[in-house]
C-alpha cells in the first residue's frame, strides 16, 4: 500500500498511511489510543529523554510498549525492568509484531529501516510531540511551560510545588529531578506538567490548559528564518490557551510583550521590581537580593502590587527569580497557596545539569551547566562571578553548526566574560558540517574580542591542561547541551 510520508529534519507532522475510512486528526488519534489500553505502541529513538518518559506512562497504563534504540543505558534498563522490550538496533525485523501505533523522534530520518517498514502497514505513525499532546488530552489542567531558556528549572519548580501542595501531578520533563527519581512521575490526579519545546513548532501540538511563556529570543537558525518567526510561532502556542485557561507570560521580555494581542485565555504577567509601577505586573519580585555567599536570592513577592510574603530560594542567580515567579504564578492559578510554594522553593536545590556541583579536587570547585545559548551562558557566568575569587574557566562545547554559525558574534561576546575559554568540537546533534564554522573560528573570534580562548577538541586534552593550569581557589564550568560534562567527571576522577 501506498505510504504518506512527510519525513526528514523537522517534518514531524502526524500522517498515516492511505485509508479512505480513517480521519487524520488529532479527536481520531485521542479515540484511536485511548478507547482501550490493549494496544501496542513502538517507539523508534525510545532511550530519549522525552521518549522514554512518554513510554513509562503509556506502560503505567497498561499499553504494551516496545522500541528501539543504539546503546542500552539506565534508562532502557528502567523501562525493561517495567515490562517494555527494547532491541538494540534498527532493524525492519523488529517491528514484524506488528504494534497497533509507531511513534518516532525527530532524530529519525526517513530512510531509517524500522520507518520504512512501519510504513508499509495500515497503522497511524507519529512523532514524539503529537503523542504527548495526546496524552495531555486526557489531564483536564495540563501545564505546558515554554521559552528559550529556564524551561526545565521552571517545570521543575512548578512540579515541586504541586507536589508540596497536595495534587499529585504526572511530571514529564527534559531533566533528571532527584526528588522524582528521574525525568517522569506518574501521578493519579488531573494535573499534568510538561515542557513545551519549540525546537520545530513542536510546541504546537501540545494541549494545555495553562502555557507559560518564559522568554522568547532567536534560536534554531536550521528551522526558524528570523525572529519574527520565532515570535510568530510563540504566539500560536499561547492561542493553544483555551479561554478558560491561563497564559503566564514574563512581560520584561520585549519579544513576549510582543505577542501579547489576540490571545483569549486569561493573560497573567510577572517581572522584577526596578523602582517602576509594581502594578504593571501580576506577580512582581520587589528588593530582591543575591546571598553573597551563596548567590542564591530572596524577594518580596506582590500580587497586584501588593505583598503575599518572603520568597527564599536555594538555586543561584537572578534568572531564577524569573523562574520562580513564573512557577508561583502558573501553580497560582491551581489553587496552590503561597506558603505551600514558599515552602517548595525552599527545598528545591536545581535540576541535573543547571548550574550543578559536581565536586572538588585541590580546592577547585567543578560545575556543570547546560547553556548553550548566549544568554544562557551570560546568566551563567554571571552567577559564577558573584561569589567566586579565584579564575573562571568556561570549558564549552558549541551545540550544532548553525546556532554557532548564525550566533557567532553574540557566543564570543558572553563566552568573553569568563578568564579562559576552552572550546571543544561542536557537537553536532542533528546536523551534519558543511566546514563553513568550527571551534577554531569561534575561538579566534573570542580571541579578537579581548577575551582569552584556546581550541582543544580532545576531551583528555582539555582535563590535561586544566590539571597544569588550574589552581587552588579557581572555578571550572563545563558547559553546553552535548556530552561536555565529561571533562569534568575526568578532572576529578584523576
Amino acid at each position: 500500500m501506498e505510504a504518506n510520508l512527510r519525513l526528514g529534519d523537522c517534518f514531524m507532522d502526524l500522517f498515516f498511511n492511505r485509508d479512505k475510512n480513517k480521519q487524520t486528526d488529532m479527536d481520531y488519534l485521542k479515540k484511536f489510543l485511548f478507547e482501550d489500553n490493549n494496544k501496542h505502541v513502538y517507539f523508534i529513538g525510545i532511550g530519549g529523554i522525552s521518549m522514554s518518559g512518554l513510554a513509562e506512562i503509556l506502560l503505567n497504563l497498561g499499553y504494551k510498549v516496545s522500541g528501539s534504540e543504539i546503546v542500552p543505558s539506565n534508562i532502557t534498563k528502567k523501562l525493561e525492568e517495567k515490562g517494555a522490550k527494547i532491541y538494540y538496533n534498527h532493524k525492519e525485523e523488529n517491528i514484524n509484531d506488528v504494534p497497533d501505533l509507531v511513534v518516532y523522534t525527530a532524530a529519525i530520518k526517513s530512510d531509517n529501516p524500522e520507518l520504512m517498514k512501519a510504513s508499509s502497514y495500515n497503522i497511524p505513525i507519529i512523532d514524539r510531540a503529537t503523542l504527548l499532546g495526546l496524552i495531555m488530552r486526557r489531564y483536564p489542567y495540563s501545564i505546558a511551560i515554554s521559552g528559550t531558556h529556564g524551561k526545565t528549572t521552571t517545570t521543575s519548580m512548578i512540579a515541586m510545588i504541586m507536589l508540596e501542595s497536595g495534587l499529585d501531578p504526572t511530571i514529564h520533563i527534559g531533566g533528571e529531578l532527584s526528588f522524582i527519581g528521574g525525568t517522569t512521575r506518574i501521578g493519579n490526579s488531573s494535573y499534568f506538567v510538561t515542557e513545551a519545546d519549540e525546537y520545530c513548532e513542536s510546541f504546537l501540538k501540545l494541549q494545555p490548559y495553562i502555557g507559560v511563556i518564559l522568554n522568547i529570543e532567536f534560536d534554531h537558525p536550521d528551522y526558524y528564518k528570523d525572529l519574527e518567526h520565532i515570535k510568530n510561532s510563540f504566539k500560536k502556542f499561547a492561542q493553544l490557551v483555551p479561554k478558560n485557561g491561563y497564559v503566564i507570560i514574563c512581560t520584561d521580555n520585549v519579544n513576549s510583550c510582543s505577542i501579547l494581542h489576540d490571545i483569549e485565555a486569561n493573560i497573567i504577567t510577572y517581572g522584577i521590581d526596578n523602582n517602576e509601577d509594581t502594578k504593571k505586573y501580576t506577580f512582581t519580585a520587589k528588593d530582591a537580593i543575591l546571598n553573597k555567599e551563596s548567590g542564591c536570592a530572596s524577594y518580596t513577592l506582590l500580587k497586584n502590587g501588593l505583598p503575599l510574603d518572603i520568597i527564599e530560594l536555594k538555586v543561584a542567580g537572578i534568572h531564577n527569580v524569573y523562574n520562580s515567579l513564573a512557577a508561583i504564578a502558573a501553580c497560582y492559578q491551581l489553587g496552590c497557596g503561597i506558603e505551600r510554594a514558599k515552602q517548595a522553593l525552599l527545598k528545591f536545590k536545581g535540576v541535573h545539569r543547571r548550574f550543578e556541583l559536581k565536586g572538588i579536587s585541590d580546592n577547585i570547585r567543578v560545575i556543570d551547566d547546560y547553556a548553550h545559548h548566549p544568554s544562557e551562558i551570560r546568566a551563567t557566568l554571571k552567577t559564577a562571578k558573584f561569589n567566586n575569587n579565584g579564575r573562571i574557566w568556561c570549558i564549552f562545547q558549541p551545540h550544532t553548526f548553525s546556532r554557532t554559525k548564525y550566533l557567532l558574534d553574540d557566543f564570543a561576546s558572553a563566552l568573553s566574560g569568563a578568564d579562559t575559554v576552552i572550546l571543544a568540537d561542536i557537537f553536532a546533534a542533528r546536523e551534519i558540517s558543511n566546514g563553513d564554522i568550527n571551534s577554531k573560528l569561534l575561538a579566534e573570534k573570542i580571541n579578537r574580542n579581548g577575551g582569552n580562548a584556546i581550541y582543544i577538541p580532545e576531551f583528555e586534552a582539555i582535563c590535561h591542561y586544566l590539571r597544569n593550569n588550574a589552581m587552588p581557589g579557581d572555578l571550572i564550568i563545563t558547559m553546553g547541551a552535548g556530552d561536555i560534562y565529561k571533562v569534568g567527571d575526568m578532572f576529578l576522577n584523576g
